[in-house]
């Protein structure tokens, strides 16, 4: 796995969210506070980049949702002495299940509430002035382990560079609370769920598997002459290929002269 330079990262990752959104014309930026890994660590770094009085927090709880998330998310907001709102978005995504399904499962429930998420937040910053910083990590974008248009959607991805593992590191460094960096990972989209399980891998693999696919550009063989499954590598690769179109802007014919 490679080494990074946390300092230097720390630095650069502030500059970048400063100069980006100044350059956008705005002062402000706004992000989801999931009580999560992520947002708690891009919440440190906008707050620093920005200054406290331009950073809004917004919590977005579902009635199933883990009271952890909650509570970790307002933990954050007062722990950085940021603005934080509150919307609980049962009302929005129960009026329409019950009206057009009801017997939706639970996949298209939980990217339904990310895309409620992210219309409520989109919707805060225009009456905010305020740019959407994204809270997706390099494991999740390249495992495509993002909702499109749910948590995918945002202005600017502040740790869109680093692997789930450094983000890890990074919280460490930043001082995000404890018990926030030892939680299993969570979209929190239903009851019980976790990213490990959904995923079928541990981040620690998924990351070393992905950093030798995309920085030292192995082959399968040579992965697996490395200690590492044919399955894990295969899982991996099939996640990346299938969730490409995530990654990408929507095509149309003149793009694809």
């Amino acid at each position: 796995m490679r080494q990074i330079n946390l300092d230097k990262n720390t630095k650069q990752i502030k500059e970048f969210i400063k100069d980006y959104i100044h350059n956008a014309g705005k002062k402000k930026g706004i992000l989801g506070l999931s009580g999560g890994l992520d947002s708690s660590v891009v919440a440190h770094l906008a707050k620093d980049a920005l200054g406290k009085d331009n950073l809004i927090g917004v919590l977005l709880p579902y009635e199933k949702s883990s009271s952890d998330s909650l509570k970790h998310g307002k933990m954050i907001a007062e722990k950085l002495d940021i603005k934080y709102i509150i919307r609980d978005i049962s009302p929005m995504v129960n009026s329409y299940f019950d009206e057009y399904a009801p017997k939706a499962d639970k996949l298209r429930r939980g990217n339904f509430m990310a895309r409620v998420r992210m219309s409520v937040i989109y919707d805060l910053s225009a009456a905010e002035k305020a740019l959407v910083l994204g809270t997706g990590n390099k494991t999740e974008l390249y495992l495509g382990y993002i909702t499109q248009y749910g948590d995918s959607a945002c202005a600017i991805e502040p740790i869109g560079h680093l692997y789930k593992t450094e983000v890890w590191k990074l919280a460490e460094k930043l001082g995000v609370p404890q018990e926030i960096i030892e939680k299993k990972p969570s979209a929190d989209l239903w009851q019980n769920q976790t990213d490990e399980k959904e995923l079928g891998i541990t981040y620690k693999k998924a990351d070393e598997i992905l950093y030798l696919i995309l920085e030292k550009k192995l082959s399968i063989t040579e992965i697996v002459s490395k200690g590492f499954t044919e399955d894990n590598v295969k899982k991996v690769l099939n996640l990346m290929n299938k969730s490409q179109f995530k990654r990408s802007m929507p095509p149309s014919l003149e793009s694809k002269k």
